[in-house]
Order: C-alpha cells, then structure tokens, then sequence
C-alpha cells in the first residue's frame, strides 16, 4: 500500500530553518570541542615537557601557559596573600599567594604557593605560614590567571594578609608598586610550608561543547522526522475524507 503524503509548503520552510540553524550550531559545536581538544593536547606536552629555567631575559614565548618553569629568587613574605572559596576534596580553603623576586631581577611573579584549610568558626584566623627564606629554587606550572568565582560584596584591598575571591595582576601591581609578570606559577615542587599542592585540572569544557552539538544535531533529526509524520497522518486524513465523501 503506497504512503501517502500532504505536503505543505509553510511547515516545510520552517522545518528546512530548523534543520539547517541545527545543523550549524551543532558543527560550530563540534568545531570548538576540536578546537579544545588540541588545546588539551598541547597542554599536556607542554606539562610533560623538561621546565623552562625562568630567568630576567627568558623570552616571553617561552613562558606559554601550562608550561613548566624552574624560578630562582626569593619570596616576598611581608605579602602574602589568600583567595578565598577554594574547596578541595569537599573542604572549604583557600589558595596562598605570594610574590617572588627573581634573582638578578627587579620583576617579581605572583606564585600560588599552595592551598590550606580554612578555619570552620572564623575565616579571618590563619594559621602561622612558613615561609622558607633566603635565594631558593622552585618549580611551577604557567598560568595566565587563577580561576574566578563570584564575587560577595565589596572586594577587600589589596594588602599584606588580604583575603581575597579574586585577584588582578594590574591591580596587584598599582597597590603594591611593585613590577610583576602578568602571568602566575601555580607551585608544584615540595615544601616543608605544610601547604597542598593538588591543583584542579584545568577544565575545558569538552564534554559540554559535544553534549551541546549533540543536542543540535538531534533538534535538527526530530524536525525532520516531526515533518514526515505530520505529513503522512495529513495524507492519511485527506485520503480518509476523500473517501467518505466518496460513500
């Protein structure tokens, strides 16, 4: 028995629109997952890689983010600084920060020294933070900035022992005169300052830009199938009221 269809030339446009903004946003989509896909690669070459010994005339290319680097100088402990809101393994905390002084420099760079525990009845306590002194080494991961979280009322200064949700490099620099790098090391060498050193993997988004291209491409499918059904039951009414006008 052949299938009979009823075209409709309005349904049909708005369905060949659908389809066709479905189809793009999914491929746009798909390209960016791609696109993060080789980020991600590059990534982890460059955190596989031997570190950058990161001196006052290293190139600025090769201090590329996630990159590993080797600092030598010395930290700056009459700044230190803590980002507030930093869970880790479902434990409230927060991320020291402290500037480092390169040797034979007069730059500094903002390391992220670690992350501790914060204090479950007053977040203002902080517990004695050792910081080893004199010129030592250490070793780092290349950010361009630390994650941002949302900001609670009105930011505090910047100042020594400042609790902070998020930091500026620039900012940084007008309040504390002092000339840093605007990139940031997040320390991963060890350290008897009783901090920890498990940073988050950085997050991409991968998983979302696939889910959503999926999302698109079966907006795209179940138009077009929604289409053709309608079609045929309309066919199949006509075909029934044509009969009955027969009899």
């Amino acid at each position: 028995m052949p299938i009979s269809f009823r075209f409709r030339l309005l349904p049909f446009l708005a369905t060949i629109a659908v389809v066709v903004v479905g189809l793009n946003l999914g491929m746009w989509q798909s390209r960016r997952a791609a696109e993060k896909e080789a980020i991600a690669a590059k990534m982890a070459e460059r955190m596989h890689s031997a570190a950058t010994q990161w001196r006052s005339d290293t190139p600025q290319e090769q201090l590329q983010p996630y990159s590993k680097v080797m600092l030598r100088g010395q930290f700056l402990d009459t700044w230190p600084m803590y980002l507030d809101n930093r869970p880790m393994q479902g434990r409230a905390g927060m991320y020291v920060l402290m500037p480092f002084k390169l040797e034979g420099s007069r730059r500094h760079v903002l390391v992220a020294r670690g992350w501790q525990a914060r204090n479950p009845q007053d977040r203002t306590v902080l517990p004695r933070l050792l910081t080893p002194s004199g010129t030592i080494e250490i070793q780092g991961i290349v950010k361009e900035h630390l994650e941002r979280v949302m900001q609670l009322g009105q930011p505090e200064p910047y100042k020594p022992g400042a609790i902070l949700q998020n930091l500026e490099i620039a900012s940084l620099e007008k309040e504390t005169g002092l000339a840093f790098y605007p990139l940031i090391v997040e320390q991963t060498s060890p350290s008897e300052d009783h901090l920890r050193r498990d940073w988050p993997a950085a997050s991409l988004g991968i998983d979302k830009h696939k889910g959503y291209a999926f999302q698109w491409y079966a907006l795209s499918l179940m138009a077009g199938i929604f289409f053709v059904v309608t079609g045929i039951r309309r066919g199949k009414n006509a075909e029934s009221k044509n009969a009955e006008s027969k009899n």
